[in-house]
């Protein structure tokens, strides 16, 4: 259960430091897994806090910059669930910390994509194409890396996209299936903020839309309160994933969304908000390892966002866009129970702009290590996947062997 410390030192060496999923050969077995390698890739749009999900309860400047949306440390009152003497878990990450401590969570931190600036569009868009820069590219990482898959006996789609969109990740020349709710999610609170914006001065669409948006605030709110606070709005959506992968002759990848991440104001600690997306979530994560059942062994779940929030709460009970955040890696086939991060700390002159956690690990080494150890993708079809990037190593035992 130790942390995994990597050091700077190394890091450079290695070349996987950056300042500034999955190539899926179907029907391919990896060592010691007794079957077939599934992954799957939730993406957490609206730019997830890091800080929040996996708080640095031990760093000295935690609790200062974090105000009141810090996490206490292990054994206080809602505090942290200990990972280690300076990482903890939220809370509201029961089944998280129930699978790190069985050794099937790998928790990262410090974590960013190659993109430095903070929106969410933008983000989103270097987060899905694999590419350096925003708008570069039509195709997404995880398509281009299921076009370059050896040919298989397999005869359906290798990939299937879950939710009311194809996301870019899994947009180009591969065929993907792709599988709609029967209730589409809910436009998140940055579109609908950029909405709000562009009525604001139209005198009957403004009024209706603010109207609107306050009635939907209070029944979320009822039923909420009518569910305690635990209903787990990604239900359907994981039940579809798990009948997808679990059955032999479907797909062996899946990709889906969750929104609502973007916490500019009433955030909360350990409690509120936030807190209750991350129950869902967790609950969510239970339920897909129950429906996978033995699937879940040869199974990865990759959970990232675009980029992190800013380390100092602000003055509506937030945190905005930032650059650093946490990332997770879960599943039966994972070699979890640690903490991997080059931690850079929160004092005033190591933070990001003197704002934000500074990055230490690029993401894509978090991918190719995957792509690399999971899926015995070689280093030559890597470079096809993520373009520009023979510096960045892939990260190295990430799975049980």
């Amino acid at each position: 259960m130790d942390t995994r410390l990597l050091k700077r030192r190394g890091f450079l060496k290695a070349g996987a430091l950056a300042v500034g999923g999955a190539l899926l050969t179907t029907r391919l077995s990896f060592a010691g897994s007794g079957g077939d390698a599934r992954l799957i890739v939730i993406i957490m749009r609206g730019a997830v806090d890091g800080l929040a999900a996996v708080p640095p309860y031990g760093d000295p400047d935690y609790a200062r910059l974090r105000g009141s949306l810090a996490i206490a440390a292990p054994g206080a009152a809602d505090g942290a669930l200990r990972l280690d003497n300076l990482f903890g878990l939220h809370p509201q990450f029961a089944f998280l910390m129930e699978s790190f401590n069985s050794g099937e969570l790998a928790v990262f931190h410090a974590v960013a994509t190659p993109y430095r600036e903070r929106s969410h569009f933008d983000g989103q868009d270097v987060l899905e194409s694999g590419v350096l820069v925003p708008h570069a590219s039509q195709t997404g990482w995880l398509n281009r890396a299921l076009a370059s898959a050896p040919q298989t006996a397999h005869a359906g789609e290798r990939g299937v996209a879950l939710g009311s969109n194809v996301p870019l990740m899994m947009r180009g020349p591969a065929a993907v299936a792709s599988w709609a709710p029967t209730k589409l999610a809910e436009l998140d609170q940055d579109t609908l903020q950029r909405i709000a914006d562009l009525y604001a001065h139209d005198p009957v669409l403004g009024e209706r839309l603010s109207a609107a948006q306050s009635a939907d605030a209070m029944a979320a709110d009822q039923s909420q309160a009518m569910a305690g606070g635990g209903a787990n709005r990604y239900e359907e959506v994981i039940r579809a994933t798990a009948g997808f992968l679990a059955n032999d002759s479907g797909p062996r990848v899946a990709v889906f969304d969750t929104t609502g991440w973007d916490t500019h104001a009433n955030e909360g600690g350990a409690r509120g908000a936030l807190g209750n997306r991350f129950g869902a979530l967790d609950g969510a994560l239970r339920t897909l390892k129950t429906q996978l059942g033995a699937t879940w062994r040869n199974t990865a779940v990759l959970a990232v966002t675009e980029f992190g929030r800013t380390a100092a709460v602000n003055g509506t009970g937030g945190s905005d866009h930032g650059t650093a955040t946490a990332a997770f890696l879960l599943g039966g086939a994972v070699h979890g129970g640690r903490v991997i991060s080059d931690w850079p700390g929160l004092g005033s002159a190591r933070l990001y702009q003197q704002r934000d956690l500074a990055p230490t690990l690029d993401l894509r080494a978090l991918l190719k290590g995957t792509l690399a150890e999971h899926m015995n993708v070689p280093t030559g079809a890597l470079e096809n996947v993520f373009p520009d990037s023979a510096g960045v190593k892939p990260l190295r035992d990430l799975f049980r062997a």
